[in-house]
């Protein structure tokens, strides 16, 4: 296999290098009022509407967050309390990495420019990123593109920025629904999926695929 030699590493924050554990916020904000019976579907609709949310003309992110918490809420029978989804945004800057990035990714980008784009708020995203352990060429977010991923706008406003080709890049990614098929849509060639169990796998969607962010690094001789 050729070398990639990509102008930019372009990654995803939220669940690919931030511990994104919005689901486990949410499992503690209604287990006092959520039936057992029902409290996974609840969190699998939380889930399901956070994709829905971001598909339409682009919102602040705290209201992303409280409609979806709500329609999962209405859509189970969960007691909808405005502080619950409140309280899950205000935490969300404070959660740091997994623990396999801070090292592969450090040695990434000693030898590659970095950027990051996130759905994260511009309030959220520089704090996350700070507690990620290696410097940025640039971090962009579905605020400053005023559209959220997966739509394709998110990623034409970064290759603007970069000045740059989609195929000069290499995408990483957790999430083939948010990620890897626009970035496939778009002609990024180099794709790579960091399987980490939260979606299944989609291969047309990858050129590549790892379980943690070491198979990046090996992937790019770093």
């Amino acid at each position: 296999m050729s070398r990639l030699e990509p102008a930019f590493i372009t990654f995803d924050m939220y669940g690919t290098l931030t511990d994104f554990a919005i689901g486990a916020a949410a499992r503690e904000a209604v287990q006092d009022i959520a039936p057992p019976e029902v409290l996974d579907a609840f969190l699998h609709r939380f889930g399901c509407y956070q994709l829905d949310e971001v598909m339409g003309d682009w919102r602040p992110y705290d209201e992303v967050v409280a409609r979806a918490f709500e329609r999962a809420c209405a859509s189970t029978g969960v007691a909808y309390r405005p502080e619950d989804p409140a309280r899950i945004f205000a935490a969300i800057p404070e959660w740091g990495p997994h623990p396999d990035v801070p090292e592969p990714l450090a040695r990434l980008a000693a030898r590659f420019p970095l950027v990051i784009l996130s759905n994260a708020a511009d309030s959220h995203a520089d704090r996350n990123a700070a507690k990620l352990g290696a410097p940025f060429h640039a971090v962009y977010t579905a605020e400053m593109a005023r559209a959220y991923k997966p739509r394709l706008r998110a990623f034409e406003f970064m290759y603007e920025q970069l000045d740059c080709r989609p195929e000069d890049t290499l995408h990483v990614s957790s999430s083939p629904r948010y990620d890897l098929q626009s970035a496939t849509d778009l002609g990024v060639r180099n794709r790579v999926h960091v399987n980490r169990g939260t979606e299944p796998s989609a291969p047309f969607y990858h050129s590549h695929e790892v379980t943690s962010l070491a198979g990046v690094a090996e992937l790019l001789g770093v």
